[in-house]
């Protein structure tokens, strides 16, 4: 959607450089949904966009990972009129259920996040959902830069941009980036 891509630009939202993403791949690119979604009315107008894509499924609650999706799935929850909790790193790398949230055996949900590349926080967010006996009926991200390679989550995923941006593995990283500086601009 041009739309959104253009606020990405607007807010300085898609760098250009050398990044290394979560997911231990390399690209040129990298969405900082932070800056965008600092801007309270964007994230709004934004995440209202992806509410309405997400409202076709029958949810009780929205449930979003910590970090970059708490505000996405705060958003969405607030365009739906529902319930939103996230999960949260458990400081070996997974993520967990804290916080006194509660997730009821049959509870519907929908999984709100940023951004998605090879869709590993989606994955275990639901995982989560799904080993306290809640049905994720579908999963949602701003931007899915995946290029059409997200796994089978067992459940409808829609976004508002999707985009075949390059990675790379650390072994196999093109010349015109070995002699720029890998950052890793997403959280930790």
């Amino acid at each position: 959607m041009q739309e959104v891509l253009d606020l990405f630009k607007q807010t300085g939202a898609l760098l250009h450089g050398h990044f290394v993403l979560r997911s231990g791949l390399h690209s040129r690119e990298f969405f900082q949904c932070a800056l965008l979604l600092q801007d309270a009315p964007i994230a709004a107008r934004v995440c209202g966009m992806l509410a309405e894509k997400l409202s076709a499924y029958d949810a009780e609650t929205v449930v979003s990972p910590a970090v970059g999706g708490i505000i996405v799935g705060q958003e969405v929850a607030r365009h739906l009129g529902k319930r939103h909790i996230f999960v949260e790193k458990d400081g070996n790398g997974g993520l967990v259920l804290r916080r006194g949230f509660q997730i009821q055996s049959g509870q519907r949900f929908v999984v709100a996040e940023d951004v998605v590349t090879r869709g590993g926080r989606v994955q275990e967010t639901i995982q989560i959902v799904r080993d306290h006996g809640g049905i994720v009926v579908a999963a949602g991200s701003i931007v899915d830069r995946s290029g059409g390679k997200l796994p089978d989550f067992g459940c409808p995923f829609v976004s508002l941009v999707q985009m075949n941006v390059e990675t790379f593995a650390a072994d196999n990283i093109p010349a015109d980036l070995q002699g720029i500086p890998a950052i890793k601009p997403g959280s930790k």
